[in-house]
């Protein structure tokens, strides 16, 4: 069964559902996907809306019980970091990359597009350093994170984080629970 996780960096609620995922799943695709494509803008000029997402993100983070510590960036966009996650997906490591960005951008508050974050979150998935940083700074990447994007918006998502199980797709933090058990259901009926 394939599964198949769609994430940007610069949302929180990836950072929520992707230490779940990680967990739950046995075999899934890390794919950077930009979430401002999904959203046909930046959420960056609506101050109402960053409001509502930091009150549900605060409420969704004490309901798990994760820790939460907004970087100063947010809610911009990090073009650089999903970059290095597009690259790091390419090299099976998207699953390590996009954990340690998370770690660093909403436990410690420390700011993605920061290339000694970068070089920190590269090293944690095994990144080679120099590779990393390049892919960083490869506008070229952006084309692919767009196209995941709009296939989301395409598929009928409204929001990241998403899952795709099978020709199932989730979309949404809280649904993590929803896809696993059906990548189960797959997987039972599979044998």
């Amino acid at each position: 069964m394939r599964a198949e996780f769609l994430f940007d960096l610069a949302c929180p609620f990836t950072y929520l559902a992707a230490e779940r995922v990680d967990r739950a799943f046995d075999s899934v695709v890390w794919t950077p996907a930009s979430g401002s494509a999904l959203r046909r803008g930046s959420l960056a000029g609506d101050g109402a809306a960053v409001r509502r997402m930091r009150r549900a993100v605060e409420e969704r983070a004490v309901a798990l019980r994760m820790p939460l510590i907004w970087p100063d960036r947010f809610p911009d966009e990090v073009p650089a970091a999903m970059r290095v996650a597009s690259l790091a997906s390419e090299r099976g490591r998207g699953a390590a990359f996009a954990l340690a960005a998370g770690r660093l951008a909403y436990c410690g508050g420390f700011d993605l597009e920061d290339p000694e974050i970068l070089a920190e979150a590269a090293a944690a998935a095994g990144l080679a350093l120099d590779e990393a940083l390049a892919a960083a700074r490869d506008v070229g990447r952006d084309g692919a994170l767009e196209a995941a994007g709009r296939r989301m918006l395409a598929s009928g998502a409204d929001r990241l984080p998403a899952l795709s199980v099978g020709r199932a797709l989730f979309w949404g933090e809280e649904r993590v629970g929803e896809a696993a058990a059906a990548a189960r259901m797959h997987a039972a009926a599979a044998r």
